[in-house]
């Protein structure tokens, strides 16, 4: 249910906002939004667009993906490949050609993995379970000579 996400967002603004010790009014300031609206999304009765989510989350210095997992925007392993990508982006230890080769590999894993799944998952429709086993066939004896 949105109205769920919306709650779950709302409580979780909230406390991130006292741990960062800010009042409504400056986090709605810093945010560039309307005190007002900020606590009807605070109090779960407004859902927030993702530009929305992304002014608060940059006031609160809080990653914006957490906020759109939490606002059923994203899903968790959308939040976490791109997490994965702004660290890799993000590293200045490395040089932009670097970056963008580590990129491709990463990729490349993801699709043979998202492959293999899918191909796990097809197949193993067809491996038979053990109700689905034969019985072993007994060897066939010779029938008695007389």
């Amino acid at each position: 249910m949105a109205s769920l996400n919306v709650g779950n967002l709302g409580d979780y603004l909230r406390e991130q906002r006292r741990t960062a010790q800010l009042s409504l009014r400056q986090l709605a300031e810093a945010a560039g939004v309307s005190n007002p609206y900020l606590s009807q999304i605070e109090r779960g009765l407004r859902k927030p667009s993702a530009e929305v989510l992304q002014q608060v989350a940059k006031a609160l210095r809080i990653s914006a993906e957490t906020l759109y997992v939490r606002a059923g925007i994203l899903d968790e392993k959308e939040r976490e490949e791109l997490e994965t990508r702004a660290v890799i982006l993000a590293d200045p230890s490395i040089n932009e050609r670097q970056k963008q080769v580590l990129l491709q590999i990463y990729d490349s894993f993801r699709k043979e993995n998202a492959a293999e799944a899918a191909s796990a998952n097809v197949s193993g429709d067809d491996v038979p379970g053990p109700a689905q086993v034969p019985a072993p066939v007994p060897d066939a004896e010779e029938p008695p000579s007389r």
